[in-house]
C-alpha cells in the first residue's frame, strides 16, 4: 500500500504537468489525430520526455525502479500510432537501460512493447472510424492495464536471476498496474476536457459566424451606404453582444448601434485618430484600455473603454472600417476578437462583389443603349423616307406608319431592362417589321411560328430585333423580289431553338463594324443568361439562306408550360 501511495504521488506530478501543458498551444496537435510529420514529431518529443521523467521519479527497489514510465509510452502510441509509439517506448527504454540494474534489458524491451501496444490500438480504432475512443479514459485505463501486465511478463522472462525477478514482480506488479492505469486515464481525462472546451469554443465561434454570414448575405448588394451599414451593424451587435458596433466609410460614421449612440451619430465626421490610422495604414488597431488606452473622441463621459478597429476593403482599397467596442472594465472575449476579423473579411468580400454587380449592371445598360443606338439612326432615316414617299399618295397609310413608328420607339423605351418575355420581344419585332414591310412592299414577307408555350419565357432584351434587322439589311435588301424572313421555334434535345432565317444567303460576318459588334453583344448576353450552349450560331449558304439560331434551355421554360413537339 505504501508503494501504491508513493507511485500515486509521482502520478500527481505527472498530472500537474499534463494540466499545465493542456493550457499551451503545444497540446493542440494531440487533440486532432493527424498524420502530419510535425504533429508526430511533437507527439514523440512530448511523450518521450514523460517516459524519461517517469523513470527519474521512480522508487528504487532491490536494484530495480518502480515507476510511471508506462504512461508516456502508452499515450505516445495512442496519439501517434505504432511508429511513434515504438520510438517513444524505445527512447524511454534506452534511457532506462543506461541506468543499469538487473532489470535494465527487460525494462527496455517492455517499455518499447508498451509504446507499440498503444500504437496498435491507435491503428485499430482509426481503421474502424472510432477515433473518439482514443480520448475515452476507460479505454486508456484498459490498454494501460494490459500493457503493464505485458511488462510484468517480460520482466519474468528477461530479468535474471528468475527468483529475484519473481520477487520484484510480486512486490511491484499491483502498485504499478494500478498507478499507471489510473494515471493514464486521468491524464487522458485532462486532455479530453481540454478537447471538449476547444470544440465548444469552435462550435460557438462557427455558429455565430455562420449566423452573421447568413443574415448579412445580399445586404450589401445595394451598395455600401448608411442604410445597408445600419442593417449590418445591428446584426453584428445582436450576435456578438459587444458594447457597441460602428461602421464608417473613409470620412464619416455610416451606422452606430449600442452604448454611446447618443453622441456617436451617423453622418458625424471621423474624429478618432486611431480610426484614421487604421484606414490610412490598412491595419487592425486594438485599444484594450490598458496598455493601449482608449478615450472616446466625441464625449469625455462615454462609457466605452476599449475598441477594436478593423479596415473594410474593396480589393486592395480601404473603403471604411468596422469597429467593435466594449464598456469600461470589460475585456474583449477571444471569440469576439477572432470573429470581428472574420466579419470584416466577409463584409469586404461583399463590398467587392457589390461593386462588381454595379459595374455589371452599368455594362448591361451600356450594351442595351449601344444596341438601341445602332438601330435608331438608320432605321429612323429609312422610316421617315418611307413615310415621306407614302404620305402624298396614301395619307391614311402614312398615318398608320407614323403610329407604328411611335409604337416601335415606345417599345424601345420599355426595353431598358435586362430581360423581357419572348412575347414582349416579338411585339417589339412586329413594330419594327411594320415599318420595314411598308418600305420593301412586296419584296418582304414575314412568317412567325413560335410555340405559344414559349411566349412567357424570359430572355435578354434586344435579342430578336438585331437578328431580324440583320436578315433584312444584309439579306432581303439585296433581293429584287421574293424576300422571306421566317422566325420559328424548333424542339431539340435540352430545350428549344429560336431561328431567324432569310432566303437571301448574302450574310458574311462584317469585320470591325457596328453590326458585327451588335451580334457579338447579343451572343454574349445569351451566353450569360443561358450558358455557352445557347450562344448565337450562324449558318449561311450563298444565294440560299442565312440562319441565326440560339437555344432556350428546357430549365428556362415557364413553369407549368406544356410545350408541344
Amino acid at each position: 500500500m505504501e508503494l501504491v501511495i508513493s507511485l500515486l504521488q509521482q502520478m500527481c506530478v505527472y498530472l500537474v504537468l499534463a494540466y499545465m501543458l493542456s493550457k499551451t498551444p503545444i497540446i493542440l496537435p494531440l487533440l486532432n489525430i493527424s498524420s502530419r510529420l510535425s504533429h508526430r514529431l511533437i507527439c514523440y518529443v512530448l511523450f518521450s520526455a514523460f517516459c524519461i521523467l517517469g523513470t527519474y521519479f521512480g522508487l528504487h527497489i532491490d536494484d530495480a525502479i518502480a515507476n510511471t514510465r508506462a504512461i508516456g509510452a502508452v499515450m505516445g502510441g495512442l496519439f501517434g500510432g505504432p511508429v511513434v509509439g515504438f520510438f517513444v517506448g524505445l527512447t524511454g527504454g534506452i534511457h532506462r537501460y543506461t541506468l543499469g540494474g538487473f532489470t535494465d534489458l527487460a525494462c527496455a524491451i517492455s517499455t518499447t512493447a508498451e509504446g507499440l501496444i498503444g500504437g496498435l490500438l491507435h491503428v485499430y480504432l482509426v481503421k474502424r472510424n472510432r477515433v473518439s475512443q482514443l480520448f475515452n479514459p476507460a479505454v486508456v485505463l484498459g490498454i494501460t492495464f494490459f500493457a503493464e501486465v505485458v511488462q510484468m511478463i517480460i520482466l519474468l522472462i528477461f530479468a535474471k536471476p528468475f527468483d529475484q525477478a519473481y520477487a520484484l514482480v510480486s512486490t511491484i506488479a499491483a502498485p504499478m498496474i494500478i498507478s499507471n492505469s489510473v494515471g493514464a486515464a486521468l491524464f487522458m481525462s485532462i486532455l479530453q476536457d481540454r478537447k471538449a472546451i476547444f470544440e465548444k469554443y469552435s462550435a460557438t465561434f462557427s455558429r455565430r459566424a455562420l449566423t452573421i454570414a447568413d443574415r448579412c448575405v445580399g445586404i450589401l448588394h445595394n451598395g455600401f451606404n448608411n442604410e445597408t451599414a445600419d442593417k449590418i451593424a445591428r446584426i453584428v451587435y445582436e450576435e456578438t453582444q459587444v458594447g457597441a458596433v460602428s461602421i464608417t466609410d473613409r470620412e464619416k460614421i455610416l451606422a452606430y448601434v449600442g452604448i454611446g449612440d447618443d453622441h456617436h451619430k451617423p453622418a458625424t465626421k471621423i474624429s478618432s485618430q486611431s480610426t484614421l490610422d487604421a484606414i490610412a495604414k490598412n491595419k487592425i488597431i486594438y485599444l484594450d484600455g490598458k496598455e493601449h488606452p482608449y478615450q472616446c473622441s466625441l464625449s469625455p463621459t462615454c462609457k466605452l473603454g476599449s475598441a477594436l478597429i478593423i479596415p473594410l476593403r474593396s480589393g486592395d482599397e480601404v473603403v471604411g472600417t468596422i469597429k467593435l467596442y466594449e464598456r469600461k472594465h470589460k475585456l474583449f472575449s477571444t471569440i469576439n476578437m477572432s470573429m470581428a476579423e472574420g466579419i470584416a473579411q466577409l463584409l469586404s468580400s461583399q463590398i467587392l462583389f457589390s461593386g462588381y454587380l454595379q459595374q455589371k449592371s452599368l455594362l448591361t445598360q451600356v450594351e442595351i443603349k449601344l444596341l438601341q443606338a445602332q438601330v435608331n439612326p438608320h432605321f429612323l432615316f429609312n422610316a421617315l423616307n418611307t413615310i415621306s414617299a407614302v404620305i402624298r399618295r396614301d395619307p391614311d397609310k402614312a398615318r398608320e406608319l407614323i403610329q407604328n413608328l411611335s409604337q416601335f420607339f415606345r417599345s424601345n423605351l420599355k426595353q431598358n431592362v435586362r430581360t423581357v418575355s419572348l412575347r414582349e420581344e416579338l411585339e417589339h419585332v412586329n413594330a419594327y417589321l411594320s415599318i420595314e414591310k411598308a418600305r420593301f412592299t412586296d419584296r418582304l414577307n414575314v412568317d412567325i411560328a413560335i410555340d405559344e408555350a414559349l411566349l412567357e419565357t424570359q430572355l435578354p432584351s434586344f435579342t430578336l430585333q438585331p437578328l431580324v434587322e440583320n436578315a433584312i439589311k444584309h439579306g432581303i435588301s439585296n433581293l429584287l423580289e421574293g424576300g422571306n424572313v421566317h422566325i420559328y421555334s424548333t424542339p431539340v434535345a435540352g430545350g428549344f431553338e429560336i431561328t431567324v432565317e432569310d432566303n437571301a444567303g448574302c450574310f458574311s460576318p462584317p469585320p470591325d463594324t457596328h453590326q458585327g459588334l451588335g451580334l457579338e453583344i447579343v451572343t454574349k448576353r445569351l451566353e450569360h443568361q443561358f450558358g455557352r450552349d445557347s450562344s448565337l450560331k450562324i449558318d449561311s449558304k450563298q444565294d440560299a439562306f442565312t440562319r441565326m439560331t440560339f437555344m432556350i434551355p428546357a430549365s428556362e421554360l415557364s413553369k407549368g408550360a406544356k410545350v408541344g413537339c
